[in-house]
């Protein structure tokens, strides 16, 4: 199978880079399920969180194997592949790169050894720690690049891996608890050996982790939409500062960290599906509230509330019910164009949004339109979108952003443009609303972008918003999505990757798959 380039975006505009998800995780312990299967669905269900690279590791408590690829999950796996992943545990990862580029190398899970056997692991979040880690490896491990990192992954995942080999006097299970308090920024990592799931979580819960029961098992997954796909009930979010271990002899919980709440705001104005919810809290009903928040805090004369699908779509019945102005779909989206690996023709790009986006023209024509979207990044699409409409026929176009301005990048799992590149870094509310060529704009306050997901702001992470980072930063110098692809740091030349992994018990197995 030819592999993709990993070229796949939510963005309506070709090449325009709009705020690209986290990554998706899950993980089960169900002996006598198909655990691939289930794992399968449920990436099916976190596609929206990652659309680079997917993958399954699975282990039938004698030996691993791991099947990853570029692409959605869709394109990744088949009947045949799925079927030759047997066992009673598995953990599943699709990807959007935030740190490490996005190569076939730097697909998710990573494989590694351990003292005892073998790990694989997935993780979502970003850690801010990374120069450090690479330092704590070659002190741990000697300057040669082993495992994954000699295979020219270039991921902080790679690292984590690495540090989780352990030595002969200590279990996994041991090993991480010595690790995790070391590792900083977000994280929620599944992984897995030979006999037992792992599923851990910052001390800051940046990213959300829930846990669920089967009736012959348990799962881990990044959103509740996962656990209803495959017929879970939740049980709890995992705790941030909390690793839970799952096997024979059932779950246990530990603490490897106390817990400073920080979740990730932005989980409920955009990345999170609506259908989930997080820390108690229904998505769909949070983005309700914030088009709420807006029509109060900007109220225009119109005839129409449209919202830019699908991502605007709960903030815009919000807006609609709150103004009394009707509710309607302007806006038709192809959902199968932008999730190709084929680019589109010079001819085609000129069309730009229209790839994505076709209005209705007999709805909108003449019509004072309210046009309803979750965030500004660059501006480009809410420019071209903005157009568009007028060329169709709109009387006025009012924009209404159901976030405040984006003005600060995010180091915890989120790939926004650069500062430089955010359209709100350099200009005030009116200009940004002049220069998508709106009538007006009006962004939410903060306060009722809070306000609307019923949680305290102490507990979230508004840094992208107000530039107030929860957990502290390196310099700059030791920061950024390559880090790990530059030669001056001290992980030496690679040595043969493969050779590492022998040793475990079912790890040459696992590296025979593609």
């Amino acid at each position: 199978m030819a592999r993709g380039d990993g070229r796949l975006t939510h963005d309506l505009l070709p090449g325009e880079k709009g705020p690209q998800d986290a990554c998706g995780v899950f993980g089960v312990w169900a002996p006598g399920e198909e655990v691939a299967k289930l794992t399968y669905f449920g990436l099916y269900a976190l596609q929206h969180r990652g659309q680079e690279s997917a993958g399954i590791a699975t282990s039938n408590g004698e030996q691993l194997l791991v099947y990853k690829d570029m692409g959605l999950v869709s394109q990744v796996f088949d009947e045949t592949a799925l079927n030759a992943l047997t066992g009673h545990i598995a953990i599943g990862h699709t990807r959007y790169s935030t740190t490490g580029a996005s190569t076939w190398e730097n697909a998710q899970p990573t494989l590694g050894p351990t003292a005892g056997g073998t790990v694989a692991l997935g993780h979502n979040g970003n850690l801010t720690n990374t120069a450090e880690l690479v330092d704590l490896v070659a002190e741990r491990y000697g300057a040669r690049r082993r495992g994954e990192l000699a295979r020219g992954n270039t991921t902080d995942t790679a690292l984590v891996t690495a540090l989780l080999a352990g030595d002969p006097d200590h279990t996994l299970e041991a090993t991480a608890l010595e690790v995790l308090p070391r590792l900083r920024g977000a994280f929620c990592l599944v992984f897995m050996d030979e006999h037992t799931l792992y599923a851990a979580r910052d001390p800051h819960g940046v990213r959300p982790l829930v846990l669920g029961r089967l009736e012959r098992g348990w799962v881990v997954a990044s959103e509740t939409a996962a656990l209803d796909i495959v017929g879970a009930s939740l049980v709890r979010e995992v705790e941030p500062g909390e690793l839970i271990t799952i096997d024979a002899d059932g779950l246990r919980s530990q603490r490897f960290a106390p817990a400073t709440p920080t979740g990730c705001v932005f989980e409920y104005v955009y990345l999170a599906r609506p259908d989930t919810t997080i820390a108690g809290r229904s998505v769909h009903a949070a983005r309700v509230e914030m088009g709420r928040s807006l029509a109060r805090e900007f109220p225009v004369e119109a005839d129409l509330v449209i919202p830019v699908p699908e991502s605007g779509t709960p903030a815009a019945i919000g807006y609609a019910a709150e103004s009394g102005i009707r509710y309607a779909q302007g806006l038709t989206k192809n959902a199968y164009v932008g999730r190709t690996f084929i680019q589109p023709s010079q001819t085609l790009r000129q069309l730009g949004i229209r790839l994505k986006l076709n209005p209705l023209r007999d709805v909108i024509r003449g019509q004072r339109l309210v046009v309803v979207d979750d965030s500004i990044v660059r501006g480009n699409t809410q420019r071209a979108l903005v157009r568009m409409l007028r060329e169709a026929g709109a009387a006025e176009v009012h924009v209404r952003i159901s976030s405040p301005p984006v003005r600060w990048p995010c180091f915890y799992g989120i790939d926004f443009a650069s500062r430089a590149e955010l359209i709100a870094t350099g200009l005030s509310p009116e200009e940004v609303g002049r220069s998508i060529g709106a009538d007006s704009l009006g962004y939410i306050s903060l306060e009722g972008m809070v306000a609307a997901t019923e949680q305290p702001t102490s507990q979230l992470c508004t840094a992208c918003f107000t530039g107030r980072y929860p957990i502290d930063l390196p310099s700059a110098d030791r920061l950024g999505k390559n880090l790990l692809e530059q030669s001056e740091l001290p992980l030496g030349a690679p040595e043969d990757g493969l050779a590492t992994l022998v040793a475990g018990v079912g790890g040459s197995s696992a590296l025979e798959q593609p």
